[in-house]
């Protein structure tokens, strides 16, 4: 049975991903800096109770509590670290950069220093971002070069080289993925399909920034979550993967395809703003290397993931309505 730990398995890709590895036959440990959030939003809590007993969660912050971290990689003995942990969000990014730096960079070396001493460690997946590239043009592979333009991207891009130096130095066996815009029932409400669809079904109207015309690959988790098994099963270390669809569409053209689902009209749910500060125009990836070399592939079209996210909303309304709907920072 394989053992992997799973960082900030609260996450929406680390919940989505701890769902895919426990139906796949893995034992989990699963640690982020909070509680977990109501079970709505954690689809490893849908599935059978017995699947669910290989699963423990601790509350571990990495800013914090790394000795802690210490004393559960020590007893546990993974064979896989997937670590999904960072602070995100782009545009609150440029409020408190130095919050950003801490946990992304200061706090994810010492993370890094900790596990290439964990010589039971077969593989370190880190979960990065294509917001390292910056705006690009074009489909773009694993060997563009880093060019970030918010705090948020340069934490990101800043940790990936010093995980590179690791990689070159200790051979330490660390992969990195990069996913297109992730998407699927049990996404946080911030994100722009869940939010959308949630206003939609309130009566809301719906914030879009600089009209959406940014143009974005949107992904199903769970095939992000399948290609992040693969990686971490037989990526060869030192590699970089990309997870991206072929259909490359604007934010506007996503929250249309939703209105349109939900017969709602477009001008009357939605208010134009004023475009967030560092916005990338685009980034799309080319996934032909995980498509060769691990045999990967996206299976679930944009419209059947729409689908698959306003059944989730709809059955389970009255809770979500009563989350929180927009994004909290945690220093």
């Amino acid at each position: 049975m394989e053992k992997i730990l799973v960082i900030a398995s609260n996450s929406f890709s680390g919940a989505s991903f701890v769902a895919h590895a426990l139906e796949a036959g893995a034992e989990i440990i699963g640690v982020s800096r909070s509680k977990e959030p109501s079970p709505v939003f954690l689809p490893y809590r849908w599935l059978p109770a017995e699947t669910q007993q290989r699963f423990r969660f601790q509350p571990i912050d990495i800013n914090h509590h790394l000795n802690a971290l210490k004393g559960i990689l020590e007893k546990f003995r993974p064979d896989y670290v997937v670590n999904f942990a960072a602070q995100s969000m782009v545009a609150e990014s440029w409020q408190n950069p130095d919050h950003w730096m801490m946990t992304n960079v200061v706090s994810t070396i010492r993370l890094h220093e900790l596990l290439r001493k964990c010589e039971f460690i077969k593989k370190y997946v880190h979960i990065s971002t294509p917001e390292v590239y910056g705006n690009c043009k074009g489909l773009i592979p694993e060997n563009t070069n880093y060019n970030p333009s918010t705090p948020y991207a340069v934490s990101r891009a800043a940790a990936d080289m010093s995980l590179a130096t690791f990689f070159r130095n200790y051979k330490f066996p660390v992969c990195f993925t990069r996913a297109a815009n992730v998407f699927g029932p049990g996404q946080q409400l911030y994100r722009i399909i869940p939010r959308t669809i949630l206003f939609c079904l309130t009566g809301k109207k719906l914030q879009l920034h600089g009209g959406g015309h940014s143009v974005r690959s949107f992904i199903h988790i769970r095939d992000v979550a399948e290609g992040t098994l693969c990686v971490m099963r037989n990526a060869p270390a030192g590699e970089i993967y990309h997870f991206s669809t072929t259909r490359n569409i604007s934010v506007r053209q996503v929250v249309e395809l939703i209105t349109a689902r939900l017969g709602v009209k477009f001008d009357e749910a939605v208010e134009i703003v004023d475009e967030r500060p560092g916005k990338d125009a685009a980034y799309l990836l080319d996934s032909t290397k995980a498509k060769t070399t691990l045999c990967w592939e996206d299976k679930i079209s944009l419209e059947q993931g729409i689908d698959e996210t306003i059944a989730w909303a709809k059955s389970n309304l009255e809770t979500i309505k009563k989350q929180p709907a927009n994004y909290a920072h945690k220093p």
